[in-house]
């Protein structure tokens, strides 16, 4: 398979060049675009997935629903389109929540140095999700209070990336935040938002990340 290349970006989302993705995911990576995307239910669960354990960085560890890489000519969204198939076997349609930037290392072997847009999908809890051999391990639906459970005990057992794009959930555009209220509800309290932060600490201090403003 041909080496791919991620999109390469200043501080502001701006595109500055492009890199091959393994150069990029090295202990001094350069800051890229990425995107992780969030699948639902209608009653605010959500699908996780563990990554497989294969990969480089963050291998059996718990992610958000999947994550990935726009390319040259794509928006988040339809990257994360792209991505669907590939990732869970399933199409559907996502929208475009917000981005952050946050830079974590992974033991001595890589690291995440990404602006990462955050995007939101509703699904039938009865949707059949595929593990992709070499993406995902396992998939599980989870509430909001089962996480807080799990991230009490195993904070360190979920990616980072996909704790901080919980918790700047409230920080997505107003209409976002209108058309997926119910579903989003129960993850945007305050005992919410203090045990996401906590389980962000044990991965990266809060200097470390940041939401990314949108343009006007």
């Amino acid at each position: 398979m041909s080496e791919e290349f991620v999109i390469l970006v200043d501080e502001n989302d701006n595109p500055i060049g492009n890199e091959e993705k393994v150069k990029c995911h090295l202990p001094d990576g350069k800051l890229h675009r990425a995107f992780t995307a969030l699948l639902f239910d209608r009653d605010g669960r959500l699908v996780l997935t563990r990554r497989a354990k294969e990969k480089m960085l963050w291998p059996n560890d718990w992610d958000g629903t999947f994550a990935s890489h726009p390319r040259e000519s794509e928006t988040y969204v339809s990257s994360g389109e792209r991505r669907m198939p590939e990732e869970l076997g399933i199409t559907g349609k996502l929208d475009y929540l917000h981005k952050f930037e946050y830079h974590v290392p992974y033991k001595d072997i890589g690291s995440e140095n990404e602006i990462c847009g955050t995007l939101i999908g509703i699904i039938d809890k009865s949707t059949e999700l595929k593990e992709i051999e070499g993406e995902i391990d396992e998939i599980k639906w989870i509430s909001t209070k089962e996480l807080l459970s799990e991230l009490n005990t195993n904070p360190q057992n979920y990616c980072p990336w996909m704790l901080i794009a919980l918790e700047l959930l409230e920080k997505s555009e107003q209409s976002m935040l209108e058309k997926y209220a119910n579903v989003l509800s129960t993850w945007m309290n305050s005992e919410t938002h203090e045990g996401l932060q906590k389980a962000i600490k044990s991965h990266l201090p809060k200097e470390k990340w940041r939401l990314v403003n949108e343009k006007n």
